[in-house]
């Protein structure tokens, strides 16, 4: 890897995030190739189930897979220290703890369905299929499990091109299987959570297959399979802060949805094509968030505080440079977007979803700086900061929601977003002006936590 410490600011900027980028381009469309066969092949009602039940599969994914940000850290440092024995502790005290904590989260969730979909809102016509579609998906969560903890364990030992392949096969296959089960065989919402279930199973598969011909260092016999008390304990404390981030984020996100789904059916589907257009667009700017949080831990290792300064500018420069382009688009091709998720005959909902991204496309330009901001402070180990700005945004976002979607639609969402990205913006603005107050020595002099390391999901 070249160092990140020396040469062109914006270079390294640039090439280091390219693999990230390609990753969460994939995750994106592992993401959203159900939601457009779905709504091109079963219709609006199909996509506006899915789009209800994704809140609450992205909330139990996250709970279930947040052991692995802890587990990345240690075997990254274990590692490097050459302690090979530690990383296998490691390794197996993160896969029995997860898959207890799985099974369990599984087990709960399966009777909790419909509850959830109710407390949200769902209108009746759609939960049958909202909840085939979120058992299928929960009974599968031991797949995803698996697979985020032996790519995030390949990341942490240098090794991220494998687990990017896998992902892309993976998504190859779940965008096939849908093609058949839904649009061949009309399955509906149950054949794209069997797809998604079934190319999970396959990615998990293809890693453990790998990691016993390639990579020694993770091989043990399952009678070597224990829990380290000490260990999990570690796990936990590195994982703890930005898990208690994204769980906030998603239950923030699912209480949106809880504002949309009394407006009916139509706009439930297009709030769920919307929402895959805003990840598509977003996945750069997280991109160059996570290249700038390891651009700015090593820097700041290395004492240059003026390259960690530079790095946070040229992270938002770069960021902004693809946000302006991109808002024009989407703002002039908000129908045509739209229409690969929904018939041409489904007006009402064409017609709402065009509306949002229009609004939207106004303030894409917040996340190249907001996002620039997070990945900074995640560099300096300061989570706190990162998941005060997140409690900030989402109530305001959220209540500013209830308030006003009754009144104005759908299309309103897109301005509480804004103002809760302002909002996370001005915190975050406010608390890099803070760290630099005393003078650039400070950032180097205080002891900080060590910086988190956030995995994909799938």
């Amino acid at each position: 890897m070249r160092d990140m410490t020396e040469g062109s600011v914006t270079k390294r900027m640039l090439v280091f995030s390219v693999p990230f980028l390609f990753g969460n381009v994939l995750q994106q469309l592992y993401n959203t190739a159900a939601a457009v066969i779905v709504g091109q092949f079963a219709g609006k009602r199909a996509l506006a189930a899915v789009g209800a039940a994704s809140p609450i599969m992205n909330i139990l994914t996250f709970l279930m897979v947040g052991i692995t940000l802890g587990t990345s850290v240690l075997i990254s440092e274990f590692f490097g220290a050459g302690d090979r024995e530690k990383v296998r502790e490691e390794q197996s005290t993160a896969l029995l703890a997860g898959l207890i904590f799985t099974v369990v989260l599984s087990a709960a969730a399966i009777f909790l369905i419909r509850p959830m979909l109710f407390l949200i809102q769902t209108p009746n016509e759609i939960v049958p299929e909202a909840e085939s579609y979120l058992r299928i998906i929960i009974a599968g969560l031991v797949f995803s499990f698996f697979y985020n903890l032996l790519s995030s364990s390949l990341r942490a030992i240098g090794n991220a091109m494998m687990p990017l392949l896998f992902l892309f096969l993976s998504c190859a296959l779940n965008i096939g299987m849908s093609m058949v089960l839904v649009g061949n065989f009309q399955m509906g919402v149950k054949g794209a959570a069997y797809s998604t279930v079934i190319s999970q199973a396959v990615s998990v598969l293809l890693c453990v297959g790998y990691i016993f011909r390639r990579v020694p260092v993770f091989r043990f016999r399952l009678r070597d399979l224990k829990i380290n008390t000490e260990l999990l304990k570690r796990t936990v404390n590195y994982s703890s802060v930005s898990a208690v981030q994204q769980t906030f984020l998603y239950v923030g996100v699912l209480i949106l949805q809880g504002a949309v789904n009394p407006l009916g059916v139509d706009a439930i589907a297009a709030y769920s094509a919307v929402t895959k257009i805003d990840g598509f667009i977003l996945a750069p700017t997280d991109s160059l968030a996570l290249a700038l949080t390891i651009f700015t831990s090593l820097n700041r290792g290395a004492g240059k505080t003026a390259r960690v300064r530079a790095g946070l500018k040229n992270s938002m420069a770069i960021g902004a440079a693809f946000c302006l382009p991109v808002a024009f688009a989407v703002y002039f091709l908000a129908g045509t977007l739209m229409s690969f998720f929904l018939k041409p005959w489904e007006t009402k909902a064409l017609a709402i979803g065009a509306g949002y991204l229009k609004a939207m496309a106004l303030f894409y330009l917040f996340p190249a700086v907001t996002n620039s901001f997070q990945g900074f402070f995640r560099g300096l180990g300061r989570m706190d900061i990162t998941l005060g700005a997140t409690v900030i945004q989402i109530p305001v976002r959220v209540i500013l929601a209830y308030l006003l979607v009754g009144r104005f639609g759908m299309s309103v969402i897109a301005y509480c977003i804004a103002v809760g990205w302002l909002c996370m913006t001005v915190y975050e603005a406010m608390q890099y002006r803070h760290y630099f107050r005393k003078g650039e020595g400070s950032l180097m002099n205080e002891q900080q936590e060590e910086p988190q390391k956030t995995e994909p999901r799938m």
